[in-house]
């Protein structure tokens, strides 16, 4: 690969229940590690069945509103044909299909051009498997 592309896979435990994981200061260290103030493109991928990758305001309740809603539309009871984990675990094999399990972000001058809410979350609701890796790759 050429110098200017670089990856890095990190370690992520999300915990044994739902939950919006902020990875926004994991982003930024590794922007801080390989850009070297160049502007780019950060691709974040959450190499699992169950996650996802979003981008969202966390902290003033979107997050738990983002958790609500997803178990409203993928509610964790017995209707899912994917049965193997916990109860209801067939409806976290969804979810990448409504949370994408990647981002594509800006980068400008070696650092996230996300908005002032902004940050880059991973979305993971199966409680089965609370740890985690998630690639982060800069192309600049």
């Amino acid at each position: 690969m050429p110098e200017t592309f670089m990856t890095r896979v990190i370690d992520v435990t999300t915990g044994s229940n739902e939950a919006v994981y902020d990875l926004t200061r994991e982003c930024a260290a590794f922007l801080r590690d390989v850009a070297h103030g160049r502007d780019g493109l950060l691709n974040v991928f959450a190499p699992h069945a169950t996650m996802g990758v979003a981008v969202l305001e966390t902290g003033a309740g979107s997050d738990e509103d983002l958790l609500a809603a997803l178990g409203d539309l993928l509610p964790a009871d017995n209707r899912w044909r994917h049965r193997h984990g916990s109860p209801g675990h067939g409806r976290d094999h969804v979810i990448p299909a409504i949370v994408p399990p990647h981002a594509t972000l800006p980068v400008v001058g070696g650092e996230l051009a996300l908005g002032t809410w902004q940050s880059v979350c991973l979305v993971d609701t199966n409680g089965d498997n609370p740890d985690r890796k998630v690639r982060l790759s800069f192309l600049g």
